[in-house]
């Protein structure tokens, strides 16, 4: 030992008080692999390298020699999983296994003992194996296949969705390897930064996908898992306190979690289909942390007249977007730049996605009769300076914010439409009189999230149509384009995180002037754009030209976004779609 420590020091990987500790763990009866890792602070790559080459044992990259999925099934899932054991490969009967333990030999003498092989060891770190057992055999692959032997061992029943009863679903959800299953489904999730889970039944699969940035991915799940569906549906029910008797009714609940110190509100809706009943759930991290204004993207004209708006006294102020383009975090930052001591602000939302010091929240309770509108009224009656209503969904609702505004509040709320113009129209639409919109309204904020490129496989490239995109993105066109590569840290997509693009529409004594004439929201928009409002996506080209995004994305993200003949956007939205 003392050799190879003076060797780690003459190669600049230890200081001699380093090599003092490591020589007082070993001392302790810890082995020599954790005695580096824990007082060299090195990665435990650079650590199993320097082992490898001095105990002559191979080291291996799994990026490049990942064993194939075929080859890997044929040893217990949970041996590899607890034990970090990876067979890569057979040859002359011999099967070389990687691990990241040297001196622990028992895992291998396990795994031995359950194949019948003769095994030879190999050196990778613990995170690349525990990352390629989980990608080739998939999530919850060690609990399924104690699932399976249980079930074959009639320690489980499996059944089907048309002859299962209360008994044997509250067992089988009950199962410690089911709740273990649902469990890794949900921490993956969370680990993965999704925002919603789907499991959806068909005839012969169960499918996982999380919604990463987004965008549905699948995860890797292994195929058995179908037959044992109405037991994890099951015990996502019971964890929702819903009732696991009703499979023909939709059911809404919630799951209250605590993830690595964090604390994950879950909603889930439960749906019957054809093959089953599937399950969404709406993962919101309360922990998370709370950007400020500057922090949400915006453009410097954007965020000078959304600052204007919050200095003001009373008014309405709406921000616009399909479901999940981020309006909640941007009215949650707004009003994280007045909360001080001189100002009541209450909010009513349905669900309360962040907790917020010093604000009063009320969350939606439609089974109690505590709606949008009927919480707004009581909120007047509670003398605030400023509301925040989580959705303008009726007529009521709208009426009553208007009439808050003009009585001196200032009120801040979504509405579901495809640009900041059709929310003038929308509101009219629903039965406020021209001249309440135009007496109360201040400011329409549409937007929508855009994927960041990943930092880590970030590249610069030449698009085959270079010439024409930079005719349509005009003088500020980059002269380099960038995209993401895809690594293991974006999981292969070349985006890791968003941001929002924004089409800020100031309503002004012309647009007043307009609302009152019952204008059209095309005729609105291009008013707006004479103004110095900016479209949706020729903001997301601001973002292009910042090299944050791609091309690609701000199309994805804005192809609701047409021209009209005098070549400005049109938003798509005619009067006003719901983005629902």
């Amino acid at each position: 030992m003392a050799e190879i420590l003076t060797r780690m020091q003459q190669a600049g990987l230890l200081d001699e008080p380093a090599a003092r500790r490591v020589e007082g763990l070993v001392a302790e009866g810890k082995p020599l692999d954790e005695a580096l890792l824990t007082a060299s602070g090195l990665p435990e790559e650079q650590v199993l390298r320097c082992l490898a080459e001095e105990f002559h044992v191979p080291y291996v990259d799994l990026e490049a020699h990942a064993p194939e999925k075929e080859f890997l099934t044929q040893f217990p899932a949970r041996i590899l999983l607890e034990r970090s054991l990876l067979p890569l490969g057979r040859e002359d009967g011999v099967v070389t296994v990687a691990s990241s333990r040297l001196f622990d030999t028992s895992g291998l003498d396990e795994l031995r003992m359950a194949s019948g092989l003769e095994i030879r060891l190999a050196l990778a770190p613990s995170a690349e194996i525990t990352r390629c057992i989980k990608g080739l055999l998939g999530v919850g692959a060690d609990t399924l296949q104690s699932l399976v032997s249980e079930a074959e061992d009639e320690g489980v029943q499996v059944v089907d969705g048309e002859s299962d009863d209360d008994m044997d679903l509250s067992a089988a959800a009950a199962d410690a390897s089911i709740i273990k299953f649902v469990n890794q489904v949900l921490a993956e999730a969370i680990e993965r930064r999704a925002t919603d889970v789907h499991v959806e039944p068909f005839e012969d699969a169960l499918r996982v996908r999380y919604r990463v940035d987004g965008v549905l991915q699948e995860a890797n799940i292994p195929p058995e898992v179908r037959q044992f569906h109405p037991a994890i549906v099951s015990r996502l029910k019971i964890l929702s306190h819903l009732d696991i008797a009703e499979k023909r009714l939709p059911q809404d609940g919630r799951i209250r979690l605590k993830v690595a110190g964090r604390e994950v509100d879950v909603r889930v809706s439960v749906i019957p289909m054809l093959h089953g009943e599937a399950v969404v759930l709406r993962l919101l991290d309360r922990g998370a942390m709370l950007l400020g204004l500057e922090s949400l993207g915006m453009a410097k004209h954007d965020l000078a007249i959304f600052e204007r708006v919050l200095a003001l006294p009373h008014g309405i102020m709406l921000v616009t977007g399909p479901t999940g383009s981020g309006k909640t975090t941007t009215l949650y930052a707004a009003l994280s730049r007045i909360n001080d001591i001189a100002r009541k602000i209450i909010t009513i939302e349905d669900p309360i996605e962040y907790h917020l010091r010093g604000i009063n929240q009320i969350q939606v309770a439609m089974k109690a009769g505590l709606t949008f509108a009927r919480g707004l009224r009581s909120i007047l009656r509670h003398d605030p300076d400023v509301i925040l209503v989580g959705e303008i969904r009726d007529s009521e609702t709208a009426d009553i914010a208007v009439q808050a505004s003009l009585t001196g509040h200032l009120v801040f709320s979504t509405l579901h439409t495809n640009d900041a113009p059709g929310a003038l129209t929308r509101l009219v639409d629903m039965g406020i009189e021209p001249y309440l919109v135009a007496s109360s309204l201040e400011a329409v904020l549409a937007q929508r999230l855009v994927r960041i490129i990943c930092q880590n496989c970030k590249e610069s490239f030449v698009p085959d149509d270079v010439e024409s995109l930079k005719k349509e993105l005009g003088d500020g066109a980059p002269e380099v384009f960038y995209r993401g590569r895809g690594c293991r840290a974006c999981q292969g997509t070349g985006y890791r995180g968003r941001s929002g693009i924004f089409e800020t529409m100031e309503v002004t004594s012309t647009i007043r002037g307009m609302i009152l004439d019952r204008s059209s929201a095309g005729d609105i928009r291009r008013s707006a754009v004479q103004n110095g409002m900016r479209s949706l996506r020729e903001d997301g080209w601001r973002m292009v030209r910042d090299g944050r995004t791609t091309i690609e994305e701000v199309l994805r993200v804005t192809k609701d976004e047409r021209m009209d003949t005098n070549g400005n956007g049109n938003g798509g939205a005619g009067a006003a779609g719901t983005g629902e």
